[in-house]
């Protein structure tokens, strides 16, 4: 209870949820000392990806015997979850605290709730300095309280397309806009360009980064990775390749997001990280609502022996790498769906391709989510669409054969729902 209450007070120091700059996070830093200039941390920028890639490489770092302090956004189910030291979320108490610490020191400025968790994070992050940061870009990057850091030892570029459009203006909601906000400001170090779904973004990214100073490790050009049979895969980079198994995560597409942290890691070379820290990092990953199977509990139950999984993603991207992952499976495919008002809901759904049901709720708890009746109407699609209150009377009502699945989808919030309900 203390700890919402905190964090019901620091939500009202900003009027906006979001408001671009550099100044308020800045400015609170230096009235602690500055510690975002006292850590060593990897940066993630992108629009999907930027999870499984933490993930994935704090799985290897872990191998490593290296520990790791985690920055992301937004929450799944507790907001402990952004503020991981040593390894582990911080618990209640301690994540009270620190944000009574940083209230205090704020002395009531206006200052938004991600700028303001955000300079809580480097603040307590600078009590491990031979940890490890990996720092996840909110919005966007260029004016993201993320991007306050002086030096880093490696920057992340994950997939970019387009979201998020309602932060830029009307006539620049581009993804030519959207790659500039988002790599235009990286720090001299060493930039790693994960696989892009175009080659138009992939060269836009290369432009934007072209006076950077950094050393580029790009996909396909510096570091690959091919699907084998017998499931293993096979990375390489300019040290050389390595035979790895499967990991554990659901997907041919994580392989994009796996094989991004593994050149991550290999770029690393003050720290010692081997070839069997790799191999079995990548078996080891944690994951939450990232293509996750729900194995059991309450909702599980409604489905039987059919499967069931969940995933956040939100935009046109996510669901095209969604689509590929339900088209390897020779099934009957039903989609449940709830998403925020500011999406692009039709492109979303136009991603999806032989689905025999769509059904459409409403995401609880969330003011800003599109209401059911909303979506349903708004969306236009040759699909089967049903519309229904919440989702478990979504679940019951579909008529299920053996071997068929459901994916709920559409929203981290809603993911997060379905696993409290779960």
């Amino acid at each position: 209870m203390k700890l919402q209450k905190i964090v019901e007070r620091l939500q009202k120091l900003h009027p906006k949820e979001i408001d671009l700059s550099l100044d308020r996070a800045k400015n609170l830093c230096q009235k602690l000392g500055n510690p975002q200039d006292q850590i060593d941390c990897i940066s993630i920028v992108g629009t999907n990806g930027k999870y499984s890639t933490i993930q994935a490489l704090h799985a290897i770092l872990k191998e490593a015997k290296y520990n790791c302090n985690i920055y992301t956004s937004p929450h799944i189910q507790k907001i402990n979850e952004r503020f991981i030291f040593n390894n582990k979320a911080l618990n209640d108490t301690e994540l009270a605290n620190l944000f009574c610490e940083i209230e205090e020191v704020n002395n009531g400025e206006q200052i938004t709730f991600f700028e303001i968790l955000t300079v809580a994070f480097f603040h307590y992050a600078k009590k491990f300095p031979k940890n490890l940061n990996l720092i996840e870009s909110g919005l966007f990057h260029r004016f993201d309280a993320t991007n306050i850091l002086k030096k880093n030892l490696v920057s992340i570029i994950t997939s970019i397309g387009k979201d998020h459009l309602d932060w830029l203006p009307k006539e620049e909601q581009t993804i030519e806009r959207i790659v500039f906000e988002k790599t235009s400001a990286l720090l001299d170090s060493k930039i790693i360009v994960a696989k892009q779904s175009s080659n138009k973004i992939i060269n836009l990214i290369k432009t934007s980064i072209e006076n950077n100073k950094s050393k580029k490790i790009i996909f396909n050009k510096d570091y690959s990775f091919t699907l084998k049979e017998n499931d293993f895969f096979y990375f390489e980079d300019e040290f050389g390749g390595i035979k790895l198994p499967k990991p554990n995560l659901l997907g041919e597409f994580q392989l994009e997001n796996i094989s991004t942290a593994i050149a991550a890691s290999r770029q690393l070379i003050k720290y010692k990280i081997t070839n069997e820290n790799i191999k079995n990092g990548i078996t080891k990953i944690y994951s939450i609502a990232r293509l996750q199977e729900i194995r059991s509990g309450k909702l599980k139950n409604l489905v039987k022996n059919n499967q069931l999984f969940v995933d956040g993603s939100h935009n046109p991207l996510g669901a095209k790498v969604l689509n590929q992952f339900l088209k390897s499976l020779n099934s009957n495919k039903h989609i449940i769906l709830g998403m925020m008002k500011n999406k692009n809901h039709n492109e979303f759904v136009d991603c999806f391709e032989d689905i025999k049901t769509l059904t459409i709720i409403d995401i609880p708890n969330q003011p800003n989510a599109i209401s059911g009746n909303d979506l349903r109407m708004k969306i236009k699609s040759s699909i089967k669409i049903q519309n229904k209150k919440n989702i478990k009377d979504a679940i019951s009502s579909i008529n299920l054969e053996k071997d068929d699945i459901i994916l709920i989808t559409g929203s981290l919030y809603l993911a997060g729902e379905v696993l409290k309900i779960n």
